[in-house]
Parts: C-alpha cells; sequence; structure tokens
C-alpha cells in the first residue's frame, strides 16, 4: 500500500510541475523559439529543401524564403532553387493547380479569395488565371456557393431574416465568390431580390 502511495504522489508531483510549465509558457513569451539553424553550403541548403518539400508542397517563393533564412550565404539558394526546378520538385504551375484543387474542394472557397492567396506565396498570375480557368470547366462558382448556402442554412436557428442574409452575403464575399453569383443564388434560396451589401456592416449569423 505504502508503494502504490508514493506512486500516486509521485504522479500528482509530475502533473504539478507539467501545470507550472505550461503556466509559465502562458505568462512569459518562450524564449526558446531559435531561428533555423544556419546551413554553410549548398549540399546542407539542399538536403533542408528536401525536408521541408516533405512535409509540404511550397511556392517557388516561399522555398526561397524558407532557404534564405537558414543560408549562411544567400547567394548559394539560387542554385539550390535552379536544382529543384530541374528536378521538377518545384513548380509554381502544378502548385497552383494542387492550390485551386484543394481550395476549391475542402474550403469552398472563391476564386477571388484563392488568386489573392495564391499571389500572397508569390504564384505568378499566368499560373493563377490557367489553374483556374481548369477548374471552373469542372466546378462552376454558382454550384460551390450553393454548397456553402445549404451547410450555413441548416446551421441557423430562426428564419433566414435580412439580417442573416446581410450576413451570409457578406461571408461568400470573404470567401472570394463574386458578387452577382452570390446575390443569385441567395435571391433563389429567400425567394426575394437581393440587393448588393456592404461587407462590413451588420452581425454574423
Amino acid at each position: 500500500m505504502a508503494r502504490a502511495a508514493r506512486k500516486v504522489l509521485f504522479l500528482h508531483f509530475l502533473y504539478f510541475l507539467t501545470f507550472l510549465y505550461f503556466l509559465f509558457l502562458s505568462l512569459y513569451p518562450s524564449p526558446m523559439r531559435f531561428s533555423p539553424r544556419k546551413r554553410c553550403n549548398e549540399t546542407e541548403l539542399y538536403t533542408a529543401a528536401i525536408n521541408g518539400l516533405a512535409r509540404r508542397a511550397y511556392s517557388v517563393y516561399e522555398m526561397r524564403t524558407y532557404l534564405e533564412r537558414r543560408a549562411e550565404d544567400t547567394n548559394v539558394v539560387k542554385g539550390v532553387l535552379d536544382r529543384l526546378k530541374q528536378l521538377d520538385y518545384l513548380d509554381d504551375a502544378r502548385y497552383a493547380r494542387q492550390f485551386v484543387r484543394l481550395r476549391t474542394e475542402l474550403r469552398k472557397q472563391g476564386p477571388f479569395r484563392i488568386a489573392r492567396d495564391l499571389r500572397a506565396r508569390g504564384v505568378p498570375d499566368r499560373h493563377i488565371e490557367a489553374a483556374l480557368a481548369e477548374r471552373s470547366v469542372e466546378s462552376s462558382e454558382s454550384a460551390l456557393v450553393r454548397a456553402r448556402l445549404e451547410r450555413r442554412i441548416k446551421l441557423l436557428r430562426g428564419p433566414l431574416d435580412e439580417r442573416r442574409v446581410a450576413s451570409i452575403y457578406r461571408s461568400l464575399l470573404r470567401a472570394g465568390f463574386s458578387s452577382d453569383t452570390i446575390r443569385r443564388e441567395l435571391s433563389a434560396l429567400a425567394k426575394r431580390p437581393v440587393e448588393e451589401l456592404p461587407e462590413s456592416s451588420g452581425e454574423e449569423a
């Protein structure tokens, strides 16, 4: 019994230490967030790039930023990028197609939002436009808006009043869909015309 009691006390002590650790982290910014270790040559930098690509896809711009943060000499970054492109490990056209497909299928986002996020990742407009055009053949914007509306309506409690219509309209605008498509689908759902609304006013449903 005494041995069991000591074990319980020890576990409680560990839990207490864990509690203190996380309490400390919440009160004070962690000083242990170091910058990435610097790589001194092209081989080490290339290995770092492969490790990064093993975790997720990168645009050329993202990979350049990733490598520059890890390179002692940023002049070697171009050589690594060229090598990755030659091996077809980096391809902005492919990256844009994958990005568009995932954002369309999983997040149900519209083309304006997707294009904005791709530009933020340094993807050239020609690849963005081609990827969106390719995807538009497979799925229409109206169908995506209807799918989002159906999910949103299921979560509503109470009638679809003017405040909720305005809230849904703004959320779809922020998701990157065109105002014409949103109004058309909302009007069909609400069975009344929906005029264009300011994006920033009103409350969320």
